[in-house]
């Protein structure tokens, strides 16, 4: 019964995310509700568990206006309570050791095994076009996983494409290890969202 309910609620907050872009500017979050948000993101998937993302956190009302010109002065910037900048992590191979180590301690995993994996991850990583791509592929399914914890804590999102990675990296001081891939505002509504269509299945779909 209570797994039945648990599905419900989920299908339930996947039909009602929607992209706010104007929030109540008087709603605030606490640092432990953006890192408990942030924990529960962390749970996303990723190719070879390497977790291939960083969050760059804008809290403050000053770090938020210094991103407002850098995201073309979309107000939602600086209207929600929080921007989360998603970055992708070109060398997610050096996370290895550490999410295979503890399973070699705890008898999960062989040393042998774990060296095994190392090799092919570290071989695919010799590829640059590769590293790029799992970076953005791996830290949108971080991003997608914070707008529905969000919305099942009761907050709304926006996904931003829209900003200057450049100024971004430059402005923030961002490691050239990372990849600007989209900037999340999180808030609480103070308009709903405008009515969207969907392109029908049938159409967006091929069966084999």
């Amino acid at each position: 019964m209570s797994t039945n309910v648990m599905e419900k609620d989920a299908l339930q907050v996947m039909e009602e995310r929607t992209s706010v872009r104007h929030y109540d500017s008087t709603a605030k979050m606490t640092k432990e509700e953006v890192e408990e948000l942030l924990t529960i993101t962390s749970k996303a998937p990723s190719a070879w568990n390497l977790q291939h993302w960083h969050f760059v956190v804008f809290h403050t009302d000053e770090a938020k206006k210094k991103l407002l010109p850098i995201a073309y002065n979309q107000n939602q910037i600086v209207e929600s309570s929080v921007v989360i900048g998603i970055l992708g992590d070109l060398k997610a191979n050096e996370n290895a050791e550490t999410v295979y180590s503890p399973l070699v301690e705890h008898g999960y995993m062989t040393e042998e095994i774990k060296e095994t994996l190392a090799s092919q991850i570290n071989g695919a990583y010799q590829n640059d076009q590769y590293a790029r791509d799992a970076a953005f592929s791996n830290a949108s399914l971080a991003a997608m996983q914070l707008m529905l914890a969000a919305k099942a804590k009761g907050y709304d999102t926006c996904a931003i494409g829209g900003f200057n990675s450049q100024q971004l990296v430059e402005q923030f001081d961002i490691s050239n290890r990372y990849v600007p891939v989209m900037l999340i505002t999180v808030g609480k509504a103070a308009k709903e969202a405008h009515k969207s269509s969907r392109i029908p299945v049938q159409e967006m779909s091929t069966w084999l």
